[in-house]
């Protein structure tokens, strides 16, 4: 049987350390799904949409990974998606301690579903969307932290104020 795993997140935007994971992820895994949250708790930068598009850009070097959009708990797209695994990025003690509470709580809602952690390579490990947003709203350059078309999506947007 081939593992199917979901490596969840809101992605906006991809960052190179998702990447990390991702492809890290297709090689461990028979199919990655990597699932987009709609994120209606947050307020986003980009919409579902474009952040669906600047993923599947991504991932189109992985014949095994899949773009999906899941909305509600991450445990029942899971579960829909008869995953064995989800995939979590773990960069620092802070996040480990949140996702250690996040994998607990699955395990008992989704105990068929098993969390595993990556830390991503340490050119990454302090990358994050919010920084790499908040970095670009104010004119820095977040090019060491973003595949090029994710930078020219991220000018685009902050200069076309859409």
């Amino acid at each position: 049987m081939s593992t199917i795993a979901v490596y969840p997140g809101t992605f906006d935007p991809i960052t190179l350390g998702h990447q990390d994971m991702i492809e890290r992820g297709a090689s461990l895994f028979g199919t990655l799904i990597v699932a987009v949250a709609a994120a209606h708790h947050k307020k986003t930068l980009f919409s579902l949409q474009e952040r669906l598009d600047m993923v599947q850009d991504m991932v189109a070097p992985f014949a095994n990974v899949q773009v999906l959009p899941f909305s509600g708990l991450v445990r029942d797209f899971a579960v829909a998606q008869q995953a064995q695994a989800m995939l979590r990025g773990v960069r620092s003690v802070t996040d480990f301690d949140f996702e250690a509470q996040l994998a607990g709580m699955n395990r008992v809602l989704a105990p068929q579903v098993q969390t595993v952690f990556l830390t991503p390579d340490s050119r990454y490990q302090f990358i994050s969307s919010t920084l790499v947003r908040e970095i670009a709203t104010l004119h820095g350059d977040v090019a060491p932290f973003v595949a090029a078309p994710v930078l020219a999506r991220l000018q685009a947007k902050l200069h076309s104020g859409t």
